[in-house]
């Protein structure tokens, strides 16, 4: 599963020119999730770009609306007929201008509602899973000629060869963080789980793809990338001889490339942590030290429920190895309450375990039935209130442990990638090595570049700093110089 699944709406831009087929049209694409569902939709934009649609950011003016949906939160299906309702009177409206509009469900829940959908919400169009919007052409042009599409095969070689395919020309200037997906899928079956029947099993996209993907973000100004997959850490990727490669190679071979500083990766599973990958996080600059890993609990029994397929003990000791090989590093997890048959007991273990750990940051949820996984019909299911007041305790003690972490950044001069203008004037919003947002005053021109900042005051959320004096804000490298001088 990918990290963060909370519901993140975004209009998503194209980094390709819109060709010139037919007349230019313009596409509405709403993501709702996970990482990889932001990256599927720019490469949804990718795909119609060619077909002479060019993105926008008003529902009203949009000739074609997909909304690329996820199935982790609970209700994630009600949230998307409700918005198809909303859509349904825009396109009513539209009706009456003499404008068409068309409407596609993708992504996770199109993958799981299948032919439901279109009966539910008739103005639906075209119902395209995720591992075949790369026929969204091809699939529009039939929904054209008044045919009910549901494209739901699990065709995920065919996506991937599509996507090494894509665009030979360079890409227009991007932003200086992006997402590249290695990896799709699981096999873990996670008894709470509906990833293995919505994205299917594990694959992984060949070493030469992601790698000239990679080399064609650099060349447009990306100077980050983070690394996706539902179980990225379990990437299996084949190379140009035929051997088989895992993620820590994978990373190696990416931090040759000139222009990319930094590389990230999620979401992981502890049982795919090899040596080469912890190797890796002492070996690499440019790998950040920072590492999202699901425990989802601290209880031995619950895991067992849950077929995680690893106790207690195999984490902390993990830990003990991953921290041996990057004593900086912050730890990221997700945390699930209110499993069936959990006890206060099991609860207090997962407790006992976060605050041993120490966490930079989590994200935590009640847990929700869904159907077709093995939890939905577990007996023993944990009354609501329950659940709630352990969700509220457990998120109290994840809260205060990452403001901690955050106030140990006090004082200290870090690397800060400069990503986009602030809400006030004159302000920058980067990213610290740990993931933590940093607010400072600076001009635009240090956009994608590579900061020495020092931190000099700490919010609820985010780190504010202010350009390390005597640096030159000209020289991108002058923040590793920064942390070297420092460091001696």
């Amino acid at each position: 599963m990918t990290s963060r699944p909370e519901d993140q709406i975004a209009v998503t831009p194209s980094d390709e020119t819109p060709g010139a087929k037919g007349n230019q049209r313009k596409v509405f694409v709403r993501t709702y999730g996970c990482q990889m569902n932001v990256y599927d939709s720019e490469r949804m934009t990718d795909v119609l770009a060619p077909e002479g649609f060019e993105t926008t950011e008003d529902l009203e003016d949009a000739d074609l609306v997909i909304l690329n949906t996820c199935h982790i939160r609970e209700k994630a299906a009600e949230k998307v007929y409700s918005e198809l309702g909303r859509i349904r009177k825009v396109k009513e409206e539209r009706a009456k201008s003499g404008k068409d509009m068309m409407v596609g469900v993708a992504g996770c829940v199109a993958q799981a509602e299948g032919e439901e959908i279109s009966r539910r919400a008739p103005i639906v169009d075209m119902v395209v899973g995720p591992q075949s919007y790369h026929q969204l052409p091809s699939l529009l042009e039939k929904a054209r000629q008044g045919k009910k599409v549901v494209e739901t095969e699990f065709d995920i070689d065919a996506k991937f060869d599509h996507l090494s395919e894509r665009v030979e020309k360079p890409a227009l200037k991007r932003a200086p963080s992006a997402f590249l997906t290695v990896q799709e899928g699981c096999d873990k079956f996670c008894t709470f789980c509906v990833v293995p029947y919505t994205r299917g099993a594990e694959v992984s996209r060949s070493v030469q793809q992601i790698v000239e993907e990679a080399e064609r973000m650099a060349a447009a100004g990306v100077r980050e990338v983070t690394l996706l997959g539902q179980n990225v850490n379990a990437y299996h990727g084949e190379a140009a001889d035929g051997s088989t490669w895992g993620l820590g190679r994978l990373l190696r071979r990416l931090a040759d490339i000139d222009g990319l500083d930094r590389l990230r990766y999620t979401t992981s599973h502890p049982r795919d942590m090899d040596d080469d990958l912890i190797a890796a996080h002492a070996e690499l600059k440019s790998l950040m030290p920072y590492l999202h890993l699901p425990v989802q609990s601290g209880s031995d029994k619950i895991l067992k429920a849950m077929n995680r397929r690893h106790t207690r003990d195999d984490y902390f000791r993990l830990l003990d190895r991953i921290r041996a090989a990057a004593p900086d590093l912050a730890l990221s997890g997700d945390f699930i309450v209110g499993f069936p048959g959990e006890t206060d007991q099991d609860f207090e273990d997962t407790m006992d375990l976060i605050r041993r750990v120490e966490y930079g940051s989590a994200f935590s949820f009640k847990y929700s039935q869904r159907p077709g996984t093995p939890g939905a019909t577990m007996e023993d299911q944990v009354p609501e209130d329950v659940k709630s007041a352990r969700l509220a305790e457990l998120q109290a003690l994840v809260s205060a442990q990452q403001k901690a972490f955050n106030a140990s950044r006090l004082g200290m001069v870090c690397d800060v990638l400069l990503e986009k203008t602030g809400r006030n004037p004159g302000q920058l919003v980067g990213k610290s090595p740990w993931l933590q947002p940093v607010q400072l005053d600076a001009p635009e021109s240090l956009i994608g570049t590579i900061q020495a900042v020092e931190i000099v005051d700490i919010g609820s959320n985010s780190l504010f700093g202010r350009l390390n004096a005597g640096q030159d804000t000209t020289d991108t490298a002058g923040a590793a110089a920064a942390l070297e001088s420092q460091a001696g």
